[in-house]
C-alpha cells in the first residue's frame, strides 16, 4: 500500500498528553498502538480512536519495543510518534505528498518543537530526529534514545526553518520531572563511559557543566525563552553534565577500593 501511512505510537499509562496526540493523527490511513500493559485510561483511549492496539511486556525504555511496534503496522510508510507529541496537518499533508514521489529517499528527519511550561523551548530546537521511513527499511538499536538504522536508501532532511512541519512535543514537564530523567539518563550515560572504558576527570565534567550552561544561554538561544530558558540550561545541559560527573567519581571510588 505504497500511497497510505501507518501512524505507530508507543504507550504506556499516558492518559493526560494521549488524547491530543490521537486528535492530530486521527486523518492517517492507520494507528498502531503498542502499549505496555497500561493502567490508566490508554487503552480506552486508543479504541476510541479506532486504533490497531498490539501488546509488549514492560520495558525500561521504548526503543526495543518500537521494533515491535513497527512491524504491526500494515503499510509501507510509518510515521513514528510519542504520546506526548503531536504532528501538525501540514506535516501530514506534506508526507502524503511526499510518497509520491520519494525518490531515493525512504526516510525523513523533521524538527521537533520541544515546550516547557507552556512555552516552546528555543535551546532545544530543532532537535532534528529520524521518524519517518518505509517500515521494513528501519530498525531501532536495543539503546536508549538510539537513532533509528536506515538499511538503504537516503534520508531527507527538513530545515529548521520550516518550523509548521516540525513534530510538536507537548513535555511541560515539573522541574522534578526533569530531575527524574536527569537521574534515569544519567545512570545510561555512566554505562557508556564504562563500555568506552575512559577516564574522565571530576574536574573536567565540572567545568564542562559550567561552560555548557553558558554556552546554550547565550549562544544557542536559551536567552529567548528568559527564566524558562535558563532553568532547562541548567538542569537539562549544566546538571545533566555535573550529575555525569559525580556518578563517574562515585563509580571509580568503588571500584579503587
Amino acid at each position: 500500500m505504497e500511497d497510505k501511512i501507518s501512524v505507530v505510537i508507543n504507550t504506556y499509562n499516558c492518559e493526560k498528553t494521549f488524547k491530543e496526540c490521537l486528535e492530530s493523527v486521527k486523518d492517517f490511513d492507520e494507528i498502531v498502538v503498542c502499549d505496555m500493559y497500561s493502567t490508566d485510561k490508554t487503552l480506552e483511549l486508543a479504541r476510541e480512536y479506532n486504533c490497531k492496539i498490539v501488546m509488549h511486556e514492560k520495558i525500561d525504555f521504548v526503543e526495543p519495543a518500537r521494533n515491535f511496534a513497527i512491524s504491526n503496522a500494515s503499510n509501507e510508510w510509518v510515521l513514528v510518534i510519542d504520546s506526548d507529541e503531536m504532528a501538525s496537518k501540514e506535516l501530514k499533508d506534506y508526507l502524503y505528498e511526499f510518497i509520491k514521489n520519494p525518490k531515493n529517499y525512504t526516510a525523513i528527519a523533521m524538527p521537533r518543537i520541544t515546550y516547557g511550561w507552556d512555552e516552546p523551548l528555543e535551546v532545544l530546537y530543532p532537535d532534528i530526529i529520524t521518524r519517518f521511513f518505509k517500515r521494513d527499511l528501519v530498525i531501532y538499536p536495543p539503546k536508549i534514545h538510539a537513532a533509528p538504522c536506515l538499511k538503504e536508501g537516503e534520508i531527507l532532511k527538513l530545515l529548521p526553518k520550516e518550523r509548521k512541519l516540525a513534530i510538536i512535543h507537548m513535555q511541560n514537564r515539573t522541574v522534578s520531572g526533569w530531575l527524574k530523567i536527569i537521574d534515569t539518563y544519567t545512570n545510561y550515560e555512566i554505562e557508556k563511559l564504562k563500555e568506552k572504558n575512559k577516564d574522565i576527570s571530576f574536574a573536567y565534567h565540572t567545568w564542562k557543566s559550567l561552560w555548557i550552561i553558558f554556552e546554550k544561554f547565550f549562544l544557542k538561544g536559551g536567552y529567548k525563552n528568559g527564566i524558562r530558558g535558563f532553568i532547562i540550561c541548567v538542569l537539562m545541559f549544566g546538571l545533566y553534565k555535573f550529575v555525569v560527573g559525580c556518578k563517574w567519581w562515585e563509580y571509580k571510588l568503588k571500584e579503587n577500593k
